[in-house]
């Protein structure tokens, strides 16, 4: 059995085409070829923070995954990472464990972060005019850095609650070469940005008006993947053109699709599945005046994908 370090997976992580492998792993999921048991979760209080158990495998594959990741959000304040965690690969034929990728929920932010990339691929108004990250932290910034090659347009806004860590943002992204603008609030985004990546714990909604949108916007919803947590008012789900799910199943009962559902504002038949958009069998934007919002709150698949193409990239290296 192997095992990858943190260092490793980084060292092997750029020779790596994940976009292509993740959106297999999206469609093998929505045209059943996949087995994804439901989410394990704990949830902690005292302090604060969640643990996510994914697993699954993709039929006729050589392997399955089970993947433990946690995010503490008190850890900063002693000097920690929030994220924390590992991959733990074995034999689809034997059951025998093949590897550990002891990737301490880097992986996790990775594969995160295509997916966004993958989100706006396919559902992004035809012309950005304006990127809005909201959130500061390490997803916000893997979201713009794997949106780059995706988007054209180098117009950021990040919103955060604090100042300090908007100004941290916006000299990271201004090393990425963006032209970037810090705000505190939230309607100023949404009316600035017409492709908006929200990436916060939040158990209430930051976007909370429709109106507050520009025509034509784009919202990928990353942050939101428990059942408490929430960054959009139901009445976006409601009023926009085209809602879209990694995980139908899964987002009934967790995200930003859970919360809209519980106040009925928005039925399980309207919702596509992102897997189906990139498969051609759904439509996706059908113009560039519709809104349109992706709901990601990560799929068993993706760990999958990502745990396999970096442990088959390393064993090619010897």
């Amino acid at each position: 059995m192997e095992t990858l370090t943190l260092d490793q997976i980084k060292d092997v992580l750029p020779s790596v085409d994940l976009l292509p492998e993740i959106e297999k792993g999206f469609v093998a999921y929505s045209q059943g070829r996949s087995v994804v048991p439901p989410v394990g979760e704990l949830i902690m209080t005292e302090p604060p923070g969640d643990v996510h158990i994914k697993y699954g495998y993709i039929l006729d594959d050589d392997y399955y995954v089970i993947k433990i990741a946690s995010g503490f959000y008190g850890n900063a304040a002693l000097g920690l990472s929030s994220g924390n965690g590992m991959m733990l690969m074995f034999s689809q034929k034997t059951g025998e464990p093949v590897a550990i990728l002891l990737d301490e929920a880097y992986l996790t932010d990775i594969r995160t972060a295509v997916a966004g990339a993958i989100a706006a691929k396919y559902l992004a108004p035809s012309v950005v005019t304006g990127i809005g990250i909201m959130g500061t932290g390490t997803q916000a910034r893997l979201q713009l850095q794997y949106l780059q090659p995706i988007v054209d347009c180098r117009k950021v806004m990040v919103w955060g609650r604090d100042a300090d860590k908007c100004a941290a943002y916006a000299k990271y992204a201004s090393e990425l070469g963006f032209d970037v603008i810090t705000t505190l609030d939230a309607r100023e985004l949404a009316g600035a940005c017409n492709l908006i990546v929200t990436t916060t714990p939040s158990e209430s909604p930051l976007l909370t008006d429709v109106n507050d949108l520009v025509p034509g916007t784009h919202i990928t919803a990353i942050g939101s993947d428990t059942h408490t947590k929430q960054e959009l008012h139901a009445e976006i789900l409601e009023r926009a053109d085209l809602v879209v799910a990694d995980s139908i199943q899964q987002c009934l009962e967790r995200g930003e699709i859970h919360q809209a559902m519980k106040v009925d504002a928005i039925t399980e038949e309207s919702l596509v599945e992102l897997g189906n958009i990139i498969a051609g069998t759904a439509a996706g934007r059908a113009g560039d005046d519709q809104i349109t919002i992706a709901d990601l709150t990560g799929v068993a698949v993706q760990d999958i994908q990502i745990s396999k193409a970096v442990y088959e990239a390393a064993l090619n290296r010897g």
